[in-house]
């Protein structure tokens, strides 16, 4: 299981609004097939392996990290395959919360006579999907916010300069998580003073950039800027409010970039839940928020942040650089938000501190 586990990572990222699943196929001691979910979501990893397997399937095990479902989509049911590749066990890590599977894809599976077995590495699977998760118990995404600041929590100076707080290594590990997700998120404020490409540029993953996506009320983001230049090859949506200037709107959309009006408050900013929410019905299921402070405190204000990696350079800045989350009128302590401390890594000179959201 930990090797199907291992082969649906390389779905993260490419594979919404589907779950990344692996599946291997074991005969005799023997993989004879093997597979994960395809970019888009299709085909399906249990078709990829019993089409490596071919004949070999046949009284075979199969491990998959999913529940195999039993709808008809834009794909037959992986049930069906698996019956008609004759395989005579199956082992799975989870059950697929998906209201049309949902324990009725094992169902079949033993209704036709295939033993079954759920719960093989349960919590690791949950974890590699818990955005796929969230999407369809939530109806939201899950919000992984991402922060880089000094020992004092400041992520740039007074005057706004920050390239580069952390080092190069850690630099190169927030390319490796944009690789994983399905969407990266900066308000304008960002887009504007940093002009950023939000891109995967590691070498030999360039192709698997997520949606770039702007928080930009009053569609602020130039024509000239990085992120509208090279719209027409990556796709980049704006969130916006009702109401904006429609010859900008159609400016933008001339470059193919995704305009979502979303309803804004009075104060003209636009309502989160509900951005959250419209990007879930779009098929995002995993979301990295790289903004500044604003947004960041924005985010956790409405306890809207499933988990932080915050990366911390040994460095000090003092009280006059910018604190990493602005102020949201936090008074007391029994309303301070708690989160699980994960993990905590050494990457070059900096530390990257994982933090979760209680369950």
């Amino acid at each position: 299981m930990r090797i199907a586990l291992a082969l649906a990572r390389r779905g993260l990222g490419n594979v919404w609004p589907n779950p990344a699943v692996g599946c291997i196929v074991i005969k005799d001691g023997v993989i004879v097939g093997r597979g994960w979910t395809q970019p888009g979501g299709r085909p399906h990893a249990e078709t990829e392996a019993l089409a490596r397997a071919g004949e070999a399937s046949v009284g075979a095990t199969a491990y998959i990290t999913l529940e195999p479902c039993c709808h008809q989509g834009e794909t037959p049911p992986c049930t069906d395959a698996l019956i008609a590749g004759g395989v005579s066990r199956v082992v799975a890590a989870a059950y697929d919360p998906d209201p049309r599977v949902a324990g009725k894809g094992i169902a079949k599976l033993r209704d036709s006579g295939i033993q079954t077995l759920v719960g093989v590495c349960e919590s690791d699977a949950l974890e590699l999907n818990a955005g796929f998760i969230s999407r369809v118990t939530q109806a939201r995404p899950l919000v992984h916010l991402k922060m880089a600041s000094t020992l004092d929590g400041k992520i740039a100076t007074s005057r706004g300069e920050s390239k580069w707080i952390t080092g190069c290594q850690a630099r190169r590990r927030v390319h490796a998580m944009r690789a994983e997700v399905d969407a990266v998120l900066v308000g304008i404020g960002t887009a504007l003073i940093d002009n950023p490409k939000l891109t995967c540029r590691l070498a030999g993953m360039e192709n698997l950039s997520p949606v770039r996506i702007v928080l930009d009320p009053r569609l602020e983001l130039p024509l000239t800027s990085e992120l509208a230049n090279s719209s027409k090859n990556i796709p980049t949506w704006l969130i916006t409010g009702l109401g904006v200037d429609a010859r900008r709107l159609f400016s933008l959309q001339a470059l193919d970039i995704e305009v979502i009006q979303i309803t804004s408050d009075e104060n003209g900013h636009v309502d989160l839940q509900k951005m959250l929410s419209a990007l879930a019905k779009y098929g995002i299921t995993r979301l990295l928020i790289e903004g500044g402070s604003e947004i960041a405190s924005a985010f956790l204000r409405l306890g809207l942040v499933d988990r932080i990696s915050w990366f911390r350079a040994a460095t000090i800045m003092g009280g006059d650089g910018i604190s990493a989350v602005a102020g949201y009128g936090l008074s007391e302590l029994k309303d301070i938000q708690n989160f699980q401390h994960a993990s905590v890594e050494r990457i070059g000179n900096d530390l990257l501190e994982t933090y979760l959201q209680p369950t």
